[in-house]
């Protein structure tokens, strides 16, 4: 019985599991739980039944194969300015009927600076050769936002997830070297690779939660299995897949009132032009940061230049951690004219769509 199989976060088998599964497993692999098992030291059976429980009680909120958005499609951060009455709808607008918003999050300041009248917060992606322009513009006329700012990427310095890996982290703990500015340059795909990409990065169900997960997958592509993995890992090599991952919910309370994150805190700093990415590289090494980029927000958010974000369940501690980072980023000599945390409040995380077709149907249908 799945309701007799322990699905709390904090049981000590569920912990190693997840501080694997969470985003240990890099790119394409042919048998993601069999790496999990042997990384995690947790037997195959055991593993995916756990898994399973743990998705169907809504612990873990979805299991898929992530990719490199940032080389498949255009995408940037958006802030919306969006009067006060109308900020829940435009969340359930952004959140609920628009495939190309990913996280949907109200975000709030300890005190009032730059850019903390723009409380909604998006990640938008469309798919290479759209414009964000035009569907942020389209957004504007369906929402009750009055202005929007794109923030795209010009570079990322971290990825990832790891919540439960994390929690037992100390302020400043970090990587030997800097972190390495990966590029956001779109990757060239044939017809059969984004068949098969489409395929892949669909979330997985319940029962696909097995020795041999592709199998359908593969079937659906209308190719074998081994050409199925033979292209997925070609899509390895042009480093536009991402990790597997289970991704925990990490904003709502389980059914047991457990929480993984209480607190995220999206940190802004303005260092000099020129630095970005020496910048950049000494924010993304420690290890607490769940994201990184370089990212312009110009004069409405004091000219920074460099974000990330962390997650944890006390507010204390996820400033200590900003702290240790600000301490450190004057260590090293980079000298920060601004610095901020927009915290998040109510949110919504959902993968961003990147298929060109539903992008046409989508506008078709708004036009």
């Amino acid at each position: 019985m799945t309701s007799e199989i322990p699905t709390s976060v904090s049981d000590p088998t569920n912990a190693k599991i997840l501080a694997v599964s969470e985003d240990l497993i890099s790119g394409f692999q042919r048998e993601p739980f069999q790496l999990i098992a042997e990384k995690s030291g947790v037997p195959l059976e055991t593993v995916i039944e756990r898994i399973r429980a743990m998705l169907e009680s809504g612990i873990i909120r979805r299991v898929r194969q992530t990719m490199l958005a940032t080389k498949l499609a255009h995408g940037a951060l958006v802030a919306w300015k969006v009067p006060e009455e109308k900020l829940n709808a435009t969340f359930d607008f952004m959140a609920k009927d628009d495939p190309f918003s990913g996280h949907v999050v109200i975000r709030s300041t300890d005190r009032e600076v730059s850019g903390s009248d723009y409380r909604l917060w998006t990640t938008l992606k469309v798919p290479v050769g759209e414009s964000l322009d035009f569907h942020a513009t389209k957004l504007l006329e369906l929402t009750g936002a009055t202005e929007y700012l794109l923030m795209p990427a010009n570079g990322v310095f971290a990825l990832g997830v790891g919540h439960v890996r994390r929690k037992t982290m100390l302020p400043g703990e970090k990587s030997p070297e800097p972190a390495v500015m990966m590029t956001t340059v779109p990757a060239d795909l044939t017809d059969e690779e984004w068949t098969i990409l489409l395929e892949l990065k669909e979330e997985l169900t319940v029962d696909e939660i097995c020795a041999n997960p592709w199998d359908k997958r593969a079937e659906n592509a209308g190719v074998s299995l081994d050409r199925f993995c033979e292209v997925a890992e070609s899509l390895n090599d042009k480093k536009v897949v991402g990790r597997f991952s289970t991704f925990l919910e990490h904003v709502k309370p389980s059914s047991t009132g457990e929480r993984v994150t209480r607190f995220n805190g999206l940190f802004h700093w303005a260092v000099p032009k020129g630095r970005e990415m020496e910048a950049g590289g000494e924010v993304g090494r420690h290890y607490c940061m769940t994201h990184a980029y370089w990212r312009e927000g110009g004069p409405q958010f004091g000219d920074v230049n460099i974000m990330g974000v962390m997650h944890g369940t006390e507010k204390p501690k996820v400033l200590e951690h900003k702290a240790a980072i600000d301490k450190h980023l004057k260590e090293a000599g980079i000298p920060v004219s601004y610095t901020n945390v927009f915290w998040g409040g109510r949110s919504e995380i959902k993968p961003s769509e990147i298929s060109p077709k539903v992008y046409k149907e989508f506008h078709e249908k708004y036009a």
